[in-house]
């Protein structure tokens, strides 16, 4: 994310800026001292000192040029600018109250928006974050459909106002290029980070006002996604990062700064109690991986390390053990 420079927001460009904080730190000064202490060109420093005499930043005194009081010269600029940014808030006020007041009265399909393209899907997923004012929950898969975590720079944006941040990130992104890293980003930033075994689908919810999740590819095989505005599926939505965020397991960084998680070492994983479950019930090793889309092996993996977790030798045993530390 490029840094704005401080007077930016007066209308000031770098160049400008840096003319004008140069002429403050000297009695007076040619174009060519200038354009010399600021390594560019005399015609770039011709045409920044021209700006700054529009400005009333600056004024010439024969060959030479003298920066204007700061306190006399930039505070009519902050006044206007700050009249400027009230005039918007009242508008933003008025636009706000206008939208909610027809929520109410809009057909159920003026409250989800569908959007294709991964250029239209980057730019309302930074939107949502970028207009976010106290928290944004995320759900991340291991696959990416439109925007890498790398790419998002309106995260960095966002909780540098303030806004705080939950993630439930998919194991698998974690064994994925550049999955650690992303992760010990995030916890060193002050988010707060989970991890589970399966995270059911990408969504990103804004003040728990506002949500975007992708979908399957289109007619044209681009990317789609669903903005959603509040409404009941809003709700449903929020209920499912709720129920996510509850059976993952916190991320933190280890003394030595190394990613782990607070998982204790005796717990199950979720895919574990699925497995445990069905095992219980009668199930074979085969139907098993049938029902969990998964291959008898990893099944049988899964089982053996329960056993181990449990101190047991038989399967029996097993059942045994999880009624009585009400693993299922």
């Amino acid at each position: 994310m490029t840094e704005t420079s401080p007077l930016a927001a007066l209308g000031l460009r770098p160049i400008e800026e840096a003319t004008y904080r140069e002429l403050v730190a000297r009695p007076a000064a040619t174009t060519a001292e200038l354009a010399a202490a600021l390594d560019t060109s005399l015609p770039a420093a011709d045409a920044a000192l021209t700006s700054l005499r529009d400005l009333g930043l600056a004024a010439r005194s024969g060959g030479r040029h003298i920066a204007s009081s700061p306190t006399l010269a930039l505070t009519p600029l902050v006044t206007q600018r700050r009249d400027q940014l009230r005039r918007a808030e009242q508008e933003l006020a008025t636009l706000a109250a206008r939208y909610r007041a027809t929520v109410a009265d809009r057909a159920s399909g003026d409250l989800v928006e569908v959007v294709t393209g991964v250029e239209v899907i980057r730019q309302r997923f930074e939107q949502l974050q970028l207009t976010a004012t106290t928290e944004v929950q995320a759900l991340v898969t291991a696959t990416t459909l439109a925007v890498k975590s790398a790419d998002n720079a309106a995260e960095a944006d966002a909780v540098g106002r303030g806004v705080s941040y939950r993630v439930v990130v998919e194991r698998a992104l974690l064994e994925q290029d550049g999955g650690v890293p992303n992760a010990t980003a995030a916890l060193t930033a002050g988010e707060e980070v989970r991890v589970a075994e399966q995270v059911p689908i990408k969504l990103v919810i804004a003040d728990r006002s506002l949500a975007i999740l992708p979908m399957a590819e289109d007619a044209a095989d681009l990317p789609a996604a669903v903005v959603v505005q509040p409404s009941g599926l809003l709700d449903a939505l929020q209920a499912l990062f709720d129920a996510t965020w509850e059976r993952a397991w916190p991320l933190c960084l280890g003394p030595d700064g190394a990613l782990a998680d607070q998982r204790p070492a005796d717990a199950l994983l979720p895919l574990d109690h699925q497995v445990l479950s069905l095992l219980l019930a009668g199930l074979t090793d085969r139907a098993i991986a049938s029902q969990l889309g998964m291959s008898m092996r990893t099944v049988q993996r899964r089982v053996q390390r329960m056993m181990e977790l449990a101190g047991v030798r038989t399967r029996m045993q097993l059942g045994w053990h999880a009624a009585q530390a009400e693993w299922s």
